[in-house]
């Protein structure tokens, strides 16, 4: 559920502990999002979700996923960085029908997914550092997605949230079993509103979900809020513009656009000749096109990334001139460093975009991976370019035809 590794520790712990007592929970009636059955509201609240793509985060057992298809005829990633959780959702899901189990960290997750139509968390969002998951949400829902969370407001103790973005320690208790430390933000509702406005959601409601024994002072928060981008529909379209004229030479036809989407948004740099465009370049004889997308992300950002830390996308093919040019988009999923610029490099002043806020003057073959990545990016002008997705990239974010 989260990157922080003594938390992702504490429920490898506690699903251990599950495995080894045997111990799997029934696909319930309902959705209770809360510890206690029957307090609050039901599934209704994530809206009609029937044949939608709904992300589950941290979804542990999976006993929720399955309830949410089996009712709703959704189809549902259950997302778990936890390998014991995860194994325990296979045993007892793998095989059910519109549900999927994915062993990711959910940040990482949706960066090489297309986006959702939905989300939601039942007791998790306060396990995982709102500033890491909340950006990743941000760029990995719809328009008008709906995202529906439950999360600790005041713990068994009587310790209520706190007024600061900080995490404390609390514990996670199996009857008869030791207590397992774990860190939490544990938050007061008006700094998940705040948090939530800053990444572009806008939040419908909060209701406090009290227990129903009066000598347990726990309380949990339910939050109801919309991914709403800043984009206008009727925004006029961004432009694009070749760096050059000139077609280029023929050993040069070949080349790679690299996709960085990080919590701040997307990395572009400005060319000397004013366009905005892409890590990437030109293949080299002998190498792979991964390689050549590690290598040129390392002479133009200074970024490190591996071969398997990325994601081809497909193959772009338009012209310039007489040349034909093929282009090959990928997305990096994972890289050490922070961009800056190199000496020699004609790309620089590398930036954090938002998806809904790019810069106008795209480099075209930039402007063609980008829509054949997201199709739900405000709309760029740019030439047409036959693309083909790989084989492999059918979980990808992108969609064939979106350059097209």
């Amino acid at each position: 559920m989260t990157t922080h590794p003594a938390d992702e520790q504490s429920w490898t712990v506690y699903g251990q502990r599950q495995l080894d007592r045997g111990w799997s929970p029934p696909v319930p009636d309902r959705i209770d999002w809360g510890f206690w059955p029957g307090v609050g509201p039901g599934a209704e609240v994530l809206g009609d979700i029937r044949g939608k793509r709904v992300l589950d985060v941290g979804s542990g057992p999976g006993h929720h996923a399955v309830h949410l298809a089996r009712a709703y005829g959704a189809r549902v990633d259950g997302v778990d960085l936890s390998p014991t959780q995860h194994r325990r959702a296979l045993n007892d899901h793998g095989s059910e029908p519109g549900v999927r189990f994915v062993l990711a960290d959910v940040a990482e997750h949706l960066r090489r997914v297309r986006p959702y139509d939905a989300a939601y968390g039942l007791r998790t969002f306060a396990c995982i550092d709102p500033r890491h998951l909340l950006p990743a949400l941000r760029d990995g829902l719809v328009d008008g997605a709906p995202l529906v969370f439950s999360a600790l407001h005041t713990d068994s103790d009587g310790l209520g949230p706190s007024d600061e973005v900080v995490s404390r320690t609390e514990l996670i208790r199996l009857r008869r079993e030791e207590p397992i430390p774990t860190l939490m933000w544990v938050l007061e509702p008006r700094l998940w509103e705040e948090l939530l406005r800053e990444h572009g959601f806008r939040v419908e409601g909060t209701e406090l979900l009290h227990a129903p024994d009066e000598d347990n002072p726990g309380v949990l928060q339910l939050i109801r809020a919309r991914r709403h981008r800043t984009a206008s529909p009727s925004a006029p379209a961004l432009s694009s513009r070749p760096r050059t004229g000139r077609p280029p030479v023929p050993h040069a036809a070949i080349g790679v656009g690299a996709v960085v989407l990080g919590p701040r948004g997307l990395l572009l740099g400005r060319h000397r000749h004013g366009t905005w465009e892409l890590p990437g370049g030109t293949v080299e004889p002998g190498e792979s096109l991964p390689e050549t997308v590690v290598r040129e992300l390392a002479e133009e950002t200074g970024l490190l990334a591996r071969p398997e830390d990325v994601t081809l996308l497909g193959t772009l093919v338009d012209h310039v001139g007489a040349v034909v040019r093929v282009t090959v988009g990928a997305v990096v999923t994972a890289w050490q460093g922070d961009p800056h610029d190199r000496p020699g490099e004609s790309v620089g002043g590398w930036r954090w975009w938002p998806l809904d806020g790019l810069p106008p003057g795209l480099f075209e073959c930039s402007a063609q991976i980008l829509t054949s990545w997201r199709t739900d990016l405000p709309p760029i002008d740019h030439p047409p370019a036959h693309f083909t997705p790989f084989a492999d990239a059918a979980a990808s974010p992108g969609r064939p035809g979106g350059a097209g």
